[in-house]
């Protein structure tokens, strides 16, 4: 183990943030943080270090390898070597292979979560640790309010989220940086992070100090506090939505129904959220803002119209319920009744 360094606030702010995400687990869990090497997930992967063995519980590391640098795999195993110098362990480097859909940064994601996970079920871990700041955080709800992506958008990341946990969404990057100086940490510098073709880059050279300088400082911090403020109220109506659901949902030959007059009767928050609920529970399919809308049409604006055709889907309105059915072939191998 390396010289333990001296209790700094920004090292003893980490600490605190990653303590707090290990609260409750299970005594001899295993904690494995993502570990890119940069500044963040290193400041975080000190933390689990020392936090920990405290807390009773085993910390490793899983460090992904996009392959999409030259000398990726050199700045991988610099990041295990750091892993293992800290004392995490087991310290696993996994190379993935990076696909094109979506973009480059979608499918980067989708291949390193893919591998995070698997690591995660091989070595029987109880929680992956992701390093994403207060920073990503207020990005992330920029971007979305940019793109017009809707509330879900604008929740931001959750701190907790299945298997992952994310303990630094209260930091700021520069806190995370100024603990890896003060504990003597080389932290690489991803190239990535400086190429202005990538939208968040953008948004962090650019746009996010533009609105500092224009409205004040603590933009960022908003942003991030509207992300927590939009995400407790979505899991209340969320709530309130799955519970409705149990009174005003009946399953059908081919599908599900929902009774109209009692969706007419809530607010069109609740009833789209019945709606994007009905067809992702029987159907596992999810609808954009726009498909909600067609079908809720049904509900406020009836004229006798025809249905809504969803992908695999067709919505029509029979004797005062929406009935949601499969396109497909039924079990019985007659195609469902589709009549208005």
């Amino acid at each position: 183990m390396p010289e333990r360094p001296r209790l700094t606030p920004a090292i003893a702010d980490l600490r605190r943030a990653t303590r707090a995400a290990l609260a409750e687990l299970p005594t001899d869990s295993l904690m494995l943080v993502a570990l890119s090497g940069g500044p963040d997930s290193l400041a975080l992967a000190a933390a689990l270090a020392f936090e920990a063995p405290r807390a009773g519980l085993r910390a490793g590391a899983v460090i992904v390898d996009h392959g999409l640098q030259p000398g990726s795999a050199d700045v991988a195993a610099r990041a295990a070597r750091q892993a293992e110098q800290l004392g995490l362990a087991p310290v696993r480097v996994l190379r993935v292979d990076v696909g094109a859909a979506g973009g480059p940064e979608a499918a980067a994601r989708t291949a390193r979560y893919a591998a995070l996970e698997g690591a995660a079920f091989e070595l029987g871990a109880a929680a992956v640790l992701l390093a994403h700041t207060l920073d990503d955080q207020a990005e992330t709800v920029l971007l979305g309010l940019a793109r017009g992506s809707g509330a879900a958008s604008l929740q931001g990341m959750a701190a907790l989220r299945g298997i992952y946990r994310r303990p630094l969404l209260g930091i700021r990057r520069s806190t995370t940086v100024q603990a890896c100086a003060d504990a003597g940490l080389e932290p690489w510098t991803d190239p990535h992070n400086a190429d202005p073709a990538f939208t968040r880059v953008r948004v962090r050279q650019s746009v996010l100090p533009l609105l500092e300088r224009e409205l004040g400082p603590g933009v960022a911090e908003a942003l991030a506090r509207t992300a927590e403020q939009l995400r407790e109220d979505a899991e209340a109506l969320d709530s309130f939505a799955e519970e409705l659901a149990e009174d005003l949902a009946e399953h059908a030959e081919a599908g599900i129904s929902l009774d109209v007059p009692a969706l007419a009767a809530n607010p069109s928050a609740l009833r789209q959220r019945l709606i994007r609920l009905a067809v992702s529970s029987e159907f596992g399919v999810a609808l954009s803002r726009a498909q909600t809308l067609e079908v809720a049409r049904l509900v406020t604006d009836w004229h006798g119209q025809d249905g809504v055709d969803l992908p695999g889907i067709r919505v029509t309105r029979r004797d005062g319920r929406l009935l949601f059915e499969s396109t497909e072939l039924s079990a019985t191998g007659r195609e469902p009744d589709g009549t208005a």
